[in-house]
């Protein structure tokens, strides 16, 4: 009796899920593996069982018969990745299967990545797309895995891509792609920056059209030798280029004369928050969109109705004439860097996982505008390093303490730091996994410390 082959999916996370039961609906035999038999994953496995997937906890070994593995962000390293690879299992990731199994006329992807901005760019993206009256979905690293949303009758999908996701990806072919800015992270899962990188630039490998930040020079790396590459910039673009002229997003590319003509899209007061990072998002979701025949109105009106996500430079609350600010989206230094450079004085917070990045760099461009600095996390003392290198005569505070009230300890510190006209800045540069369930928690549990501030404030 011949033996019937087996997709293996690794891990019960959203889209190990998502693909587990898209196969099984396939009339696929699915075997998923997956470490940790914790309450979550037991209801993901029980809910699996129903439509006849099977679910083994503990031990990392490929089931018999398997002929295909689907990861969902797991290193290439790992154990069970490494016996697939040695036995000679293809490896694909979940974005990957999901391009093989659409429809045809299935939707076109506009897809973007980069270090920092993915979910905030993607999200301008959707709403432009939505304002234009396109019917479109948000997908991948933001949160709906794409291989749920491949079948569905949308008219276009806006896809957000990590450098996991692209490194286990090989035959993608979106409408366009955009890489926003390239910096170190994740060096711990790919082993050098020249890995890293090289992930990120397989978004553009058969792109129809390439989007690349002319001011970032990985991005322009990355998409050199690409035929009528489109850049975005922060200055005054050239023509095939969009850019900054005075207060005004203009396209000087997805127009039909780039040489002579250019249309204005927004203006600077149509983004937020305001920073110049944000408008770089802006201008590469507004690309995107362009290469898809999206009209410069439509441009305006999705970014007025954009809302950002929570933890992304979001004010939290003025005390005693200090602003108090949450970016605890910001896990890396290039992240934390783009926040810093918003603010002229600044009580910084930071400190986490680091995730073998340095912050050297980050902290000798950001001295001049620290007033102090609270630090916390697992890797504060290299900060405290790179401070004490770069920044001297910036009073610093560590806070050894890992229990729920930290970030109480952290604000009063960082109050008493701060002047009237001073920003507290909370834009860790590292992850939160040290302390925190994710760096949403880091964020909030930084809010209510600034909300019991204020209390006491009004008390006395």
């Amino acid at each position: 009796m011949p033996q019937v082959s087996v997709t293996c999916v690794a891990g019960l996370g959203v889209s190990g899920t998502a693909v587990a039961k898209v196969l099984a609906g396939r009339g696929e035999r699915v075997v998923v593996v997956e470490a940790v038999a914790g309450e979550r994953q037991l209801a993901a496995a029980a809910e699996l069982a129903r439509v006849g997937v099977e679910t083994r906890f503990g031990a990392m070994e490929l089931p018999e018969g398997v002929t295909r593995l689907v990861t969902t962000g797991w290193a290439p390293h790992h154990p069970l990745i490494a016996a697939a690879l040695a036995r000679g299992v293809e490896v694909v990731g979940e974005v990957e299967l999901a391009w093989r199994l659409r429809p045809p006329q299935a939707a076109p992807w506009l897809a973007l990545t980069g270090t920092n901005g993915k979910t905030t760019a993607v999200r301008m993206l959707t709403s432009i797309l939505l304002a234009a009256g396109r019917k479109a979905l948000a997908v991948g690293n933001v949160g709906v895995p794409v291989v749920r949303a491949v079948g569905e009758p949308y008219d276009v999908l806006a896809v957000e891509l990590s450098s996991f996701q692209l490194h286990w990806s090989s035959t993608l072919a979106p409408h366009a792609a955009a890489v926003l800015n390239v910096a170190p992270d994740h060096l711990d899962w790919h082993g050098s920056m020249a890995e890293y990188a090289a992930a990120k630039g397989r978004i553009y490998e058969r792109a129809g059209t390439v989007i690349f930040n002319a001011d970032d020079p990985e991005s322009a790396r990355l998409a050199e030798g690409h035929p009528g590459a489109v850049g975005f910039t922060l200055r005054v673009p050239r023509s095939g280029q969009l850019g900054v002229v005075e207060d005004l997003l203009v396209d000087r590319a997805f127009v039909a004369d780039p040489v002579e003509a250019a249309e204005e899209l927004a203006t600077l007061a149509d983004i937020r928050p305001l920073a110049p990072h944000n408008v770089a998002n802006a201008l590469a979701a507004a690309a995107l969109a362009r290469s898809f025949g999206v009209p410069a109105e439509s441009v305006r009106q999705g970014l007025r109705d954009f809302v950002p996500d929570p933890h992304r430079m979001s004010h939290v609350d003025r005390v005693g004439e200090v602003d108090y600010v949450d970016d605890s989206k910001a896990t890396n230094p290039h992240a934390a860097e783009a926040a810093l450079a918003s603010y002229p004085s600044i009580v910084w917070v930071a400190g986490g996982q680091l995730k073998g990045a340095d912050v050297g760099e980050l902290v000798r461009r950001s001295a001049r505008r620290l007033r102090g600095c609270v630090l916390l996390g697992a890797d504060r003392a290299r900060i405290a390093e790179a401070l004490a290198r770069h920044a001297p005569n910036v009073p610093v505070v560590d806070i050894p303490d890992q229990d729920t009230g930290v970030m109480d300890r952290v604000v009063t510190e960082a109050a008493r730091l701060a002047s009237p006209g001073d920003t507290v800045l909370l834009s860790p540069a590292g992850a939160s996994l040290d302390m925190f369930p994710g760096y949403p928690a880091r964020g909030e549990a930084f809010a209510r410390a600034v909300h019991e501030l204020r209390r006491r404030e009004r008390e006395h």
